[in-house]
């Protein structure tokens, strides 16, 4: 029995292993039927990649039929022509990064020096604080304070002066809090250099407003008021490049650039900075002198009128050539307003005299050298002027667009040393030459010379655009008997040097023409002629002088019939 169990029991396993050997050859067979499927699928996919890139190549060496109507690709250059090169992309435009901007100081970070007023107050210490601790920066720059001794606070901003305060009276006080305020801020001493009227060193006070900010209501100097105190930069003055030089305590010297343009355009109030004690401000010369920035220059608060007479030079085609000095005057309007402010300080009152002071433009100095000439050419018209570095600009003058257009800004503002230039005009235009003569900067008057048989010969003096029939009435008209009356001879001096003369015809009632009744010109002579019997009566009493009884006969005989 048991005999039997075992051999059932050892069909059985004899069975499971059969069946286990079975599930292993089955899974190796699938593996290798995959296996064979992936190779196979992989020899199928490198045939077709093959054939794609063999079919163009054998395409290539294959002749298309005769009767093929696919365009041709390419055709082959005519003989006698080269082959033009293909065209380029057009580069890319570079892209400019703008360069970062220099940022500014902040202004509020005031340094202590000899002479400031501070207040000190510390906590829990009524005998060190309140008006016990108000103290005088000495002139060692240091703060000599009750318990502690003398502290250095020279060069120190107010929060670094309090630090250090607070660490002296830590050493004494097992609760040391301190408060530092500034008082009243030092006399700024300060130098202005470059494109000023008045460059030099300056003494500056701060202003008390009596305001509760951190530093005590006192306001320091501007770059503005500093220019003022100057008497304003020139119209030569580079305003956008001035630079600020500010030495600092154990640091390198700081260079601060500042740019009042913004100031004027933007309103850009952070370019007018508070200046420090010791800074030296440098306002630069401009390399070409705008007409249209000048005039807005001038007219800034912080632009230069100078109050003393200018010394110029005008040359060239004026009436006077030569030096002058332009006497600068005060617009009397104005210093009624100025003194009414009781309270200003002596600088605010030479700015605001300053400010009000008339300025003397390039019109105004030809009209004092007696004015232009007939042959000046008004359209190149130059201004030489040396600046503060002693270099020289030369600054171009259209007064004809002035006339024009009405630019103001071709009316150049002299400064002292300017030197006017009027050139002679290649050609002059009779036209222009009459729109010319009528202009504020031309000679007042003109002269005219009139010659011969009118009633009053001689020079008269006549305003500009004047005709001949208002010269010949404005002489007494012809001398009736003995004048040609009607034509009469007119002479001018032309601008290349030559004389014309040429007759013409007098008709009163004409209206102003070239012909009959041509506008006169400065130093133009009117000749006018003897008719014929004045001169043939002049004739016979010339031959009869030396018979003086027979001449007085004839001569009476003669008046009778004239």
């Amino acid at each position: 029995m048991l005999y039997q169990f075992y051999e059932a029991d050892s069909a059985m396993r004899q069975n499971k292993s059969r069946d286990g050997k079975d599930h292993i050859l089955l899974i190796i067979s699938l593996s290798k039927n995959l296996s064979y499927g992936i190779i196979v699928l992989l020899c199928n996919s490198w045939g077709l990649a093959y054939s794609a890139q063999a079919q163009p190549l054998s395409q290539k060496f294959q002749k298309a039929p005769t009767n093929s109507t696919l365009p041709k690709l390419t055709e082959p250059w005519p003989q006698g022509t080269e082959a033009k090169p293909p065209l380029l992309a057009p580069a890319p435009e570079p892209i400019s990064i703008p360069e970062p901007e220099t940022p500014l100081p902040d202004s509020t970070a005031y340094t202590l020096g000899s002479g400031d007023r501070v207040q000190i107050d510390i906590f829990n210490i009524p005998e060190y604080s309140g008006e016990n601790g108000q103290h005088q920066v000495q002139i060692d720059g240091t703060l000599n304070l009750p318990l502690v001794g003398n502290v250095s606070v020279e060069g120190k901003t107010l929060d670094e002066a309090k630090e250090l305060i607070q660490e002296k009276y830590g050493e004494y006080l097992q609760i040391s809090i301190v408060n530092l305020n500034l008082l009243a801020a030092r006399p700024l001493k300060i130098a202005i250099a470059g494109e000023v009227q008045h460059p030099g060193s300056y003494t500056i006070s701060p202003i008390v407003d009596g305001g509760d900010d951190v530093q005590g209501g006192t306001q320091l100097p501007t770059v503005t008021k500093a220019l003022q105190v100057a008497g304003g930069v020139t119209t030569s003055a580079d305003v956008r490049q001035i630079k600020i030089r500010r030495t600092q305590l154990n640091s390198p010297e700081q260079v601060i650039s500042i740019n009042l343009w913004e100031l004027l355009q933007d309103g850009n109030l952070r370019q007018d900075i508070a200046l420090r004690d010791g800074d030296t401000l440098f306002v630069p010369s401009i390399t070409e002198v705008n007409p249209v920035e000048s005039a807005q220059l001038v007219n800034a608060n912080f632009a230069g009128t100078n109050t003393q007479p200018l010394n110029i030079a005008v040359v060239g085609e004026v009436a006077r050539p030569g030096p002058y000095i332009l006497e600068t005057g005060i617009d009397q309007s104005q210093v009624s307003a100025t003194e009414e402010n009781s309270d200003s300080t002596e600088a605010d009152n030479n700015v605001s005299s300053a400010q009000n002071t008339k300025l003397h433009t390039v019109t105004k100095a030809i009209k004092m050298a007696g004015g232009i000439t007939p042959s000046a050419d008004i359209r190149q018209i130059r201004v030489r002027r040396l600046t503060r570095a002693g270099t020289e600009q030369i600054i171009k003058v259209d007064l004809w667009q002035l006339l024009q257009d009405g630019d103001l800004n071709q009316d150049l503002v002299l400064e002292s040393g300017d030197t006017i230039y009027v050139p002679v005009a290649d050609e002059v235009n009779l036209d222009e030459l009459a729109e010319v003569t009528a202009s504020s900067f031309s000679p007042g008057n003109l002269k005219i010379n009139l010659i011969g048989e009118v009633v009053n010969p001689g020079i008269i003096s006549m305003v500009p655009n004047s005709t001949l029939n208002q010269a010949l009435l404005a002489a007494g008209g012809f001398n009736q008997g003995r004048a040609e009356t009607e034509e009469v001879e007119l002479i001018r001096l032309n601008p290349n040097g030559t004389v014309t003369r040429r007759q013409v015809q007098v008709d009163f009632s004409a209206e102003v023409n070239e012909e009959t009744n041509p506008t006169l010109l400065n130093n133009d002579v009117i000749l006018v002629g003897r008719s014929g019997r004045a001169a043939l009566s002049d004739n016979v009493r010339g031959v009869l002088a030396p018979f003086s009884p027979i001449n007085r006969i004839l001569g009476v005989f003669l008046d009778i019939f004239d």
